[in-house]
């Protein structure tokens, strides 16, 4: 084991995702960002219908963030066209329509694009096949699409009891198996439970690898629940839905919040239904997961947003090698 250059994988999806691998690059050239392709939102939506790729707005968020490029070529790739026929459209979704269209596939596509931008590390979608995400809430209601049960979600405000994939067993990018099982650490999240983690546990194969894999396993718990999603969920909630889509017994640490958000900015939170991610240390005292407190969290006052602090998020995972 280099552990000047240790092997790391990431799971998620979501700006959680690539806020943290900007911390993570610092300490290790060997990331693998494994990366969920259920979205149907927005511009990535948009591409995937109309193009029939995989959508490529999280793959694109985690290629930039692993980028060792200029600032101004940043900027272009993360650019939304304001007006015109193009209007909403991210220029960086669509190079990697294009690349899909010049490469053959949209792997491909992948590789090139990061091979242009320098990426540090390795960006891989969890699988190459398309599908949709479905989610069955509490009362038996069925809704697919990824953006859908973001939207019944909110309005709604029913408890979900679980997710799958259409159609039913996708496999993983071989590439994506056989670097869970080489890492010496297996990071899941930050990012959305139902619609950025837990897809990616849905694909055949990763529950198997991540079994296997000699590498530690850390959850990155969210500091904030989202409405309707995981309105009202504790930390240890958190982990019951992950151990119910297949991997219970798998995460060995947990690394969870604890610096304190200003009252203004709780107060923002809270008038759209989102409260902090609670935790008592007693939750974990008789399981095999050992809870890491650390303030990981950056307040922007001026945005009344908060979110992982990538430096120092990434030193408490690199502590753990």
């Amino acid at each position: 084991m280099d552990k000047h250059n240790p092997k790391i994988v990431v799971i998620g999806g979501g700006t959680g995702l690539s806020t943290m691998l900007r911390g993570l690059k610092k300490h290790s050239s060997n990331i693998t960002a494994v990366v969920t392709v259920a979205d149907n939102g927005g511009s990535s939506g948009i591409l995937r219908e109309e193009m029939k790729i995989l959508p490529p707005g999280d793959i694109r968020s985690c290629i930039l963030a692993l980028a060792n490029t200029e600032p101004i070529m940043e900027k272009l790739f993360q650019y939304r066209f304001s007006e015109g026929s193009l209007k909403g459209q991210n220029f960086g979704n669509l190079f990697l329509a294009a690349m899909t269209g010049v490469c053959g596939s949209f792997e491909e596509a992948v590789q090139s694009t990061s091979q242009v931008l320098a990426v540090i590390g390795t960006v891989l979608p969890v699988t190459n096949e398309d599908i949709q995400l479905c989610a069955e809430l509490i009362d038996g209601t069925i809704i697919c699409g990824e953006w859908e049960i973001v939207q019944a979600s909110k309005k709604y405000r029913k408890p979900i009891q679980k997710v799958y994939v259409e159609p039913s067993h996708p496999k993983a990018l071989p590439e994506v198996l056989q670097a869970i099982e080489e890492a010496e650490m297996v990071v899941l999240g930050p990012g959305s439970l139902y619609t950025s983690i837990i897809p990616n546990l849905l694909v055949d194969g990763v529950k198997e690898a991540l079994t296997q894999s000699k590498g530690k396993k850390i959850y990155i718990g969210n500091i904030m629940t989202q409405p309707g999603e995981t309105e009202g969920y504790d930390l240890k909630n958190h982990v019951h839905v992950l151990e119910d889509h297949g991997i219970s017994g798998i995460i060995q640490y947990i690394i969870a919040n604890n610096k304190r958000i200003p009252l203004e900015i709780l107060q923002k939170y809270q008038e759209d239904g989102a409260q902090p991610v609670r935790y008592q240390k007693e939750d974990f005292k008789n399981t095999n997961i050992q809870l890491i407190e650390a303030p990981v969290c950056k307040v922007y006052p001026e945005k009344q947003l908060v979110r992982h602090d990538s430096d120092a998020l990434a030193e408490q995972i690199i502590a753990l090698i």
